[in-house]
């Protein structure tokens, strides 16, 4: 973390004395910021509709951090619900409910690590970026939703990443491997589970 400390050039148009109207730049009060080292490295500079364009951007961010999160309820939840549909005594409606509650527990458990590799392990970025990232994302995930399709949103999500780290040229090559790998072991790891537990659950008993 760090504490930035600055002043904004702006340019506006003040009366010359050979000329009706000049343009000038000058420097508005010294502003103080509490972020994380890249982000007081990178900020956004001007306004917009009064507000600062960083203000504009950290709301935008904020905003888009939420349809990831709704296109994510719109597109993992019913492929979970849909094994549970298998139980002919479970209401659709509970088995929504049952899923949400479970999922926003295991978050609460254990999404940090997750989080720290999302965030700043596949590629350093400001706020401007993140929000590039989580508006592609969303925007995959709900279209995939309305042909209905089920697509994995972190896959979507560190592609989106990747993708800016490629472009700005901060990508971890590394964690990137890793995280190709997890994705190329786990099918075949849970193809192979499912059919043992499967047989052992529906062999003959002695």
């Amino acid at each position: 973390w760090c504490v930035c400390i600055g002043q904004d050039e702006q340019v506006i148009a003040m009366p010359q004395p050979n000329s009706l109207l000049a343009l000038r730049a000058v420097s508005v009060p010294s502003h103080l910021t509490f972020d994380e080292v890249e982000n007081c490295r990178e900020r956004y500079g001007g306004n917009f509709l009064g507000l600062t364009s960083q203000q504009v951007v950290d709301a935008a961010h904020f905003l888009s951090a939420g349809t990831v999160s709704f296109a994510r309820g719109l597109n993992d939840t019913p492929k979970i619900v849909a094994l549970l549909l298998l139980w002919k005594a479970l209401d659709i409606r509970w088995g929504f409910a049952a899923v949400a509650m479970t999922m926003a527990i295991g978050g609460l458990l254990n999404a940090r690590k997750v989080a720290e590799t999302m965030s700043r392990k596949i590629t350093t970025m400001n706020h401007g970026q993140g929000f590039t990232a989580n508006l592609t994302t969303a925007i995959l995930v709900v279209l995939a939703s309305l042909f209905g399709l089920p697509v994995s949103t972190t896959h979507v999500s560190v592609g989106s990443l990747f993708g800016i780290g490629l472009t700005t040229g901060r990508a971890n090559p590394r964690v990137i491997s890793a995280i190709v790998f997890s994705w190329l072991i786990t099918l075949p790891c849970a193809a192979i589970s499912a059919g043992a537990i499967y047989w052992i659950a529906n062999s003959p008993h002695s």
